[in-house]
């Protein structure tokens, strides 16, 4: 069952989801006003398609914009610029990566009330670290001080990028059929999502000294701080789809990025219209943190589900012939769930 508005922690927290669709769907017939015959696809996949010219083997532009959220009131406290750096871009190369592209370039944007010099080249040391092993040039961005918008030691972080991919190896989601297999690649934390609420859980925001505190505190449950595990950086997953993206099978039908909304708000993103995903949850097990949250937080699971990956960072959705190849390929395959036919409102289903 869907949660709704009023019973969602994450809205009391502060952050509504529905309210965010809701915009998108009062935006897109503006948004669709711009759009010329080289723009390949509706608002509502990970990146955004231009083609660069009409040839079926030509190279289409995908590009991503995104930030990293209410993490970098965590990474202030500890302290951990650098990480937000990476967790930026890494987050937008996994965008692009849904529709097939490689990463050519990135911008960033950087805006404070008061600029600290070495706080922002911390952060961008960090972009320049991911973009190296993205295979990104860093070619520039914007570094804003907003004095009145932001209040003293606030500033945000923003990334843009740009990848190509040819357009017959464009990933799209539409040759996706039911009976087709759900595997996912695991996240290793929260990535980029989700933070409004695990700081609310934690009481994280009330004061700053009690804040550190719990977040330097080694918890066993965790293996290591709060903290720590908070902040863990955004994994890529450019290293284990790149070389199936070069498969002359093109095995890989469909995949989607596991950010905001969840599981349930995500997957459908990619899933042609009268299907849906049937996902296992006996498939994989949630991490310790995820647990941690939804116990101090007393969340049910369906809400686990739409604000959280919950442990799944990346699904990828394959036919049967494909799935050994895709698995033999990364240890670090899963195999979650299948596509099926949709019976009712409800697009990505879950069964123990």
């Amino acid at each position: 069952m869907a949660v709704t508005m009023e019973d969602s922690a994450y809205r009391q927290a502060g952050v509504d989801i529905d309210a965010g669709s809701r915009a998108v769907d009062l935006m897109k017939s503006a948004v669709r006003s711009t759009f010329g015959p080289r723009v390949l696809a509706d608002i509502g996949l990970f990146g955004g398609l231009y083609a660069l010219d009409e040839r079926p083997d030509g190279q289409v532009l995908v590009s991503s914009a995104d930030s990293v959220g209410t993490k970098l009131k965590l990474a202030s406290v500890l302290g951990s610029y650098r990480l937000l750096g990476r967790d930026i871009v890494n987050h937008c190369t996994n965008d692009i990566l849904t529709c097939g592209a490689r990463p050519i370039f990135f911008l960033d944007y950087f805006a404070a009330g008061k600029i600290v010099p070495e706080q922002v080249a911390d952060v961008v040391t960090g972009m320049a670290e991911a973009c190296r092993a993205a295979g990104a040039a860093l070619v520039g961005g914007e570094t804003a001080e907003l004095p009145g918008i932001y209040a003293s030691g606030q500033f945000d972080v923003v990334g843009f990028i740009v990848g190509t991919v040819a357009r017959d190896r464009l990933v799209l989601g539409d040759r996706i059929t039911v009976g087709d297999v759900v595997l996912a690649l695991p996240s290793n934390g929260l990535h980029t999502n989700g933070y409004t609420l695990a700081r609310k859980v934690f009481n994280l925001d009330e004061d700053p000294e009690r804040a550190q505190t719990r977040l330097t505190t080694y918890l066993t449950e965790l293996n290591r701080t709060l903290g720590e595990a908070l902040t863990e950086p955004h994994r890529g997953y450019l290293p284990e789809i790149s070389p199936l993206l070069d498969n002359s099978e093109r095995p890989i039908k469909g995949m989607a990025h596991i950010t905001g909304g969840g599981l349930t708000d995500n997957i459908p993103r990619v899933l042609p219209a009268g299907t849906a995903v049937e996902l296992n949850t006996n498939s994989w097990e949630m991490p310790p943190l995820f647990k941690l949250i939804q116990k101090e937080g007393n969340i049910p699971d369906s809400e686990m589900r739409r604000v959280f990956n919950v442990g799944l960072g990346m699904i990828v959705i394959v036919s049967p012939d494909h799935v050994e190849m895709v698995m033999n390929s990364s240890a670090s395959f899963m195999k979650v769930g299948t596509v099926i036919e949709q019976t009712g409102d409800d697009r990505v289903v879950f069964q123990s």
